[in-house]
């Protein structure tokens, strides 16, 4: 019966492939760049979020992500209340104060990213 040569024929094919590590090492480097250009900086910028949020205290005057101006009377676990007016108070979310007056915006509202 003659040789069909199928064996030898993957044996060559499999000799001159590089080795297995090798193939995925494009697709590591791809992932490692991908975290260090976006997800590590995301990281960061929820972090500093969070310690914004956790800072907040009553008399802070602070601006929501909506654009609305006023004074922290009161706090929650998840409700932040605004005097925004005389006698005129508000309850927000916490999440939905965005930074202090006159400062850069710690958060971001989620229409401009």
């Amino acid at each position: 019966m003659p040789d069909s040569g199928l064996p030898t024929l993957f044996a060559q094919a499999s000799q001159g492939s590089p080795p297995l590590w090798a193939q995925f090492l494009p697709f590591a480097l791809i992932l490692a760049i991908f975290y260090f250009i976006i997800l590590l900086p995301m990281r960061r910028r929820q972090k500093k979020v969070q310690e914004f949020r956790d800072a907040l205290k009553v008399g802070d005057r602070v601006i929501t992500t909506s654009g609305i101006y006023g004074s922290i009377t009161k706090l929650n676990d998840r409700s932040v209340q605004l005097q925004v007016a005389d006698k005129v108070r508000i309850e927000v979310s916490r999440s939905a104060v965005g930074g202090y007056q006159g400062q850069e915006p710690v958060a971001q509202d989620s229409a401009s990213m």
